[in-house]
């Protein structure tokens, strides 16, 4: 699955390069056995984000972006809807995704994060629970699709942010940066994610990955 993840991550077109970040020696280890470049961390960090931030820290890129490796079915264009808005004239600090939901059974899954954004795009509130509430069932919902590009300043500053009490609630790192006052970008996508967080969610993408080599 990493090396699956990896080889798509550089297949983007805006990514210049590619670190796997861990803090793990097994991971370490099969990284480097199919040719990724792998970057021991800290084994403190509170979050993916965190431990991005160090690995940055040591390196001068100025945009970067943050994959998780538990995301094999990812799609090298949703790498580069998120990066875009970086590469504007007055970029954003930081950035992500959001796809529609379509699937009832995702509403109330609690391992799919929702997200709800302001007319400009920009995130209000990302929640494992429904929002909004649909009181008179007409509201859309979508889901947050986990990969995040930062502006390297706000990286580098990301871990010195307080983790305040919906960080804590809802174990979501990006809540860290709305809860000090910074904003999101958040880019409606098409490509629809399955992170293995669970067995139930393997045997998805393993079906998923089935069906992707049956139609070439």
């Amino acid at each position: 699955m990493l090396e699956r993840v990896w080889e798509r991550v550089q297949s983007a077109r805006l990514v210049d390069g590619v670190v796997i970040a861990t803090d793990d020696d097994r991971i370490r280890c099969e990284g480097r056995r199919f040719g990724a470049e792998v970057e021991m961390t800290r084994p403190d960090h509170p979050s993916g984000t965190d431990r991005v931030a160090e690995v940055a820290s040591r390196r001068p890129a100025p945009i970067v972006v943050n994959v998780q490796g538990d995301e094999p079915l990812l799609d090298p264009a949703a790498i580069d809807l998120a990066v875009a808005p970086l590469l504007d004239a007055d970029p954003p600090q930081m950035a992500t995704l959001k796809k529609r939901i379509v699937s009832p059974q995702d509403l109330h899954n609690p391992n799919v994060v929702k997200v709800v954004t302001d007319r400009a795009g920009n995130a209000l509130y990302f929640s494992r629970s429904l929002i909004p509430h649909p009181r008179d069932g007409s509201a859309a919902h979508f889901k947050h699709v986990g990969l995040y590009v930062y502006q390297r300043g706000f990286l580098l500053a990301y871990p010195s942010l307080p983790v305040g009490p919906l960080e804590q609630a809802e174990k979501l790192e990006q809540l860290r940066a709305l809860e000090n006052g910074h904003s999101i970008r958040v880019v409606e996508s098409d490509y629809d994610s399955i992170g293995v967080d669970t067995p139930e969610d393997l045997e998805r993408v393993r079906a998923a990955l089935e069906q992707m080599e049956q139609h070439g």
